[in-house]
């Protein structure tokens, strides 16, 4: 028994040392927190081959019981057995991709064990498929919602399986053979098992820890460097924004173009790139050409005609703003295997961010040129107070929620994207409007969770087109000022049907505490100035109305100790191919 503990040893051994080698792979993680058809059919696969191996490579047991080691076993006299880790795969796969899974990875260790024994001992088939539907089916009932079961479950499914296998080679091969291999196989296969969802565990974790990080960067960056971007895309600003980049990352050298010149080159090759003077790569011409992001692992890929440029590898993405190309991110390697992963979702990330903040900067350029009244609505839509009461807030998840944190930050890409984009049209759909609107309460719901229910009630076509930004600044003055005296959560109900005359009613309705009823008669008529807010975007928002439509658009604001209601009528007008409007809540 001691020497088929110490053989079987070292067949683990091996196994695990495939197995650390197979959870090192990205491509495996991300097959097991999938879960969807495809990644099951690939984790059939992978652990079919696995449990094949483990055939191969068990320890011999011939009918006397003595036990010796081939370096493989290909075949087997039916009167001889093995002891191998076939259990420890069926039950790894079972606990990581589900019954499912562990019953057809079991079928094929079986129906493998039975064909190199001369077609003998088939009771192996149906011991394994029994262990891969048992231990799947109790392992995804304990996991309570975690990809995993708890480690006291890992080791007691373990243990199972081995007693599931001990079973039947009791009923059909005797008692003899058990009492020999119950626990040199008991002990090692449990621990394997243990062993190799620990690894798992310890890879996902580092995962996590290691986006929360990345995110933190990118969010530190985008605080570091909004303020020079704010200033527009030039020499002194790309210089600052290449410094602060490089200083937070491992980038050999950061440089930012416009569409003709290097603006900022930081790092190795500076002394040939060099700011002022044209673009010199290849590999630059052709993003800011083509729009497309680029990855090179070579010098003659990166196309630089110096001949001793120390640059061996880069990434280049391009910085665009309303689907124009204004110039490039660039980040180089002396060392092309310094160029992973996670350098790409780093640089990838940066692209969006320094993407709106250039939007941001040219936008604030147009609103100088606008009159003051225009400023101010550019303003509520540009918020820098909310951009960075935002960041502050996905700043204070990144180590609790590093996914929701990626979530906010994407809602608030897309709030300042639509703002942007939606800023340059007089109207917008209604269905554009409503999701500009939905960032902007899922970024508010993280600041204040629970603190604010938004419904919707439209019953017209989501292609009607309205003033942007319509629903907005109603949305935004109720969460600004209605509900101020009172902790229970606030009801935001905002709603569209069709009128008479073609026309259609646009309402926000809160449940707040209500305004003053001559400040209620002047919002939307005047500028109003008070302690607690201006009434400058209603005000702005009404000269729309009547520059869109003139007399065929009103704006009435009605207010009570028990709400406010805010109410738009102007005439129906759908672009073209609308698609039909399926009414839609949220809460």
């Amino acid at each position: 028994m001691f020497n088929l503990l110490i053989l079987l040893t070292e067949r683990l051994g091996l196994i695990m040392i495939l197995a650390f080698l197979l959870v090192n792979m990205r491509f495996f993680r991300n097959l097991i927190k999938q879960r969807t058809k495809k990644s099951q059919i690939w984790l059939t696969i992978i652990f079919s081959l696995f449990v094949i191996l483990a055939n191969l490579t068990g320890v011999e047991i011939t009918n006397s019981h003595e036990v010796f080691m081939p370096a493989l076993i290909t075949s087997l006299t039916q009167a001889d057995s093995i002891a191998n880790t076939r259990t420890l795969v069926i039950t790894t796969a079972s606990l990581t991709a589900g019954p499912y899974v562990g019953m057809i990875v079991g079928l094929v260790g079986g129906l493998h064990r039975v064909l190199f024994s001369n077609f003998s001992d088939y009771f192996y088939i149906f011991s394994s498929i029994i262990i891969g539907l048992v231990i799947g089916k109790i392992s995804d009932h304990v996991k309570q919602g975690n990809l995993y079961p708890s480690n006291g479950w890992v080791i007691l499914l373990g243990i199972t399986a081995d007693l599931i296998q001990m079973g039947f080679i009791d009923l059909f091969r005797g008692f003899a053979l058990v009492r020999l291999i119950f626990w040199p196989m008991v002990i090692l296969n449990t621990i394997g098992t243990f062993l190799f969802v620990e690894i798992l565990k310890t890879y996902m974790s580092n995962e996590q820890q290691l986006r929360a990080v990345q995110t933190k960067d990118v969010l530190e960056l985008a605080n570091k460097t909004l303020p020079y971007f704010r200033q527009g895309l030039d020499m002194d600003s790309a210089h600052h924004v290449c410094k602060i980049i490089k200083n937070y990352t491992n980038f050999d050298a950061v440089g930012l173009t416009d569409q003709v010149n290097v603006l900022a080159h930081v790092g190795a090759g500076s002394d040939h790139h060099i700011a002022g003077e044209p673009i010199l790569t290849d590999l630059s011409k052709s993003v800011i050409t083509t729009g497309q992001r680029r990855i090179v692992y070579s010098a003659t890929a990166i196309g630089c005609p110096q001949p001793h440029c120390p640059l061996a590898a880069a990434m280049v993405v391009p910085l665009e703003v309303n689907h124009q190309t204004m110039g490039a991110l660039k980040v180089y390697f002396t060392d092309a295997r310094k160029l992973t992963v996670v350098e790409e979702n780093l640089v990838t990330g940066l692209q969006n961010i320094f993407s709106g903040q250039l939007a941001m900067g040219l936008a604030e350029e147009q609103a100088s040129l606008v009159t003051e009244a225009q400023i101010k609505e550019l303003q509520v839509q540009i918020n820098p107070h909310f951009f960075f009461n935002a960041i502050n807030t996905i700043l204070a998840l990144i180590r609790i929620n590093p996914d929701k944190a990626r979530h906010a930050l994407m809602q608030l890409s897309i709030f300042f994207r639509s703002s942007l984009q939606n800023g340059q049209a007089t109207q917008i759909t209604l269905q554009a409007e409503k999701q500009h609107v939905d960032a902007y309460m899922d970024i508010e719901e993280l600041r204040f969770p629970n603190r604010f229910i938004l419904t919707y009630d439209l019953q017209i076509n989501d292609q009607v087109l309205v003033p942007s930004f319509c629903l907005q600044i109603f949305v935004e003055n109720a969460i600004k000022h209605a509900f101020k005296k009172t902790n229970q959560p606030g009801h935001i109900k905002i709603s569209a049907r069709p009128v008479a005359d073609n026309q259609v009613q646009i309402q926000v309705q809160d449940d707040g505490c209500g305004m003053d009823a001559q400040l209620c008669q002047q919002l939307g008529q005047q500028p109003i100035n008070e302690t607690n807010g201006t009434g400058t975007a209603l005000y702005n928002l009404n000269c729309r109305l009547r520059n869109l439509y003139g007399n065929q658009s009103t704006l009435q604001v009605q207010s009570n100790s028990a709400g406010s209601t805010f109410t738009i009528v102007c005439p129906i007008q759908i672009v073209k191919e609308a698609q039909p409007y399926a009414d839609s809540h949220r809460g």
